[in-house]
């Protein structure tokens, strides 16, 4: 008799997460049928053509959402990125996988989302007491910051010579999207049950913008000194050198959460899952310089 294939479907399939975990799960996992939920199948063709099946899903069309979760063992559900709209899209997704019989969610969720003041984490929590009240098992991989976030300012530094920030002297675990990709495999493809679990993910090193600073001048031979400036000020900075309001609010507050330690996690279980030392900023850096 044939051994039953289990099926893992990723939300978000084509964004910059999703696709590497789909990636990673047909490179390591290739027993496994891995559903590719995408918005746009056309932009999904390369994942179809690793061996992915691709189903439609919009976390705007919620008729549709459980009919695309038929038959799927386990969900990777990413969070979506309409702030503002992501408690009312992951309910409708939720409550789908529910109807649909998916046994497992695993959600990506923020560092410490229950405690944390980063003003990010409202949706992820709300999000966190939604799979509670819907009752549908569920697994927490709460993302600390990607590396990824801080290379646009890295080259504008060494471009300009200067490193803005509102952070102060506020440490950040950091590691890369590969890396959360890699723990998102490592619980989806676990032998024992995550129902239930939390795991808090983060970078195995930290640093200050005091530090990036320094790293972006070493690997550049270029001047880049830190600038420290009161958050108003900070932001008012980003709006004029072109950043849209939104997000120069955005990063900020994401600096502001820095200061406050909401980006500081010396666990080390994003290391453990992945059963390697997570890449450093550091290495972040090279790539881009």
């Amino acid at each position: 008799m044939a051994v039953e294939r289990e099926v893992i479907g990723v939300c978000g399939a084509t964004g910059r997460l999703g696709e590497i975990v789909v990636r990673k799960l047909r490179e390591r996992h290739p027993d496994v049928t891995v559903v590719a939920l995408v918005r746009d199948l056309d932009k999904a063709a390369p994942l179809a053509a690793i061996g992915a099946e691709l189903r439609r899903f919009d976390y705007d069309a919620p008729d549709g959402l459980a009919p695309a979760l038929a038959g799927i063992d386990k969900l990777l559900l990413i969070s979506g990125n309409a702030v503002g709209e992501r408690e009312r899209q992951h309910r409708a997704v939720i409550e789908a996988a529910k109807a649909a019989g998916v046994r497992l969610i695993a959600y990506t969720s923020v560092l410490r989302a229950s405690e944390t003041s980063l003003p990010i984490a409202a949706e992820h929590k709300a999000t966190e007491a939604i799979l509670k009240d819907v009752g549908v098992p569920y697994v927490l991989l709460r993302h600390g910051w990607y590396c990824e976030n801080y290379l646009f300012r890295i080259q504008a530094a060494v471009e300009h010579g200067t490193l803005p920030t509102c952070a102060g002297d506020g440490l950040i675990s950091a590691a890369t999207r590969e890396d959360f990709a890699e723990a998102a495999v490592a619980v989806l493809t676990a032998s024992e049950d995550q129902a239930g679990k939390v795991y808090e993910l983060a970078g195995s090193t930290s640093f200050t913008f005091a530090d990036l600073a320094a790293e972006a001048e070493r690997q550049s031979g270029r001047p880049v000194k830190v600038l420290h400036l009161p958050k108003p000020a900070f932001e008012a900075a980003l709006v004029e050198i072109g950043t849209p309001a939104f997000a120069a609010a955005m990063i900020a507050k994401s600096d502001m959460g820095a200061r406050e330690g909401g980006l500081f996690d010396e666990s080390r279980t994003l290391e453990k899952l992945i059963g390697r030392p997570t890449t450093s900023m550091s290495d972040a850096i090279a790539g881009v310089l």
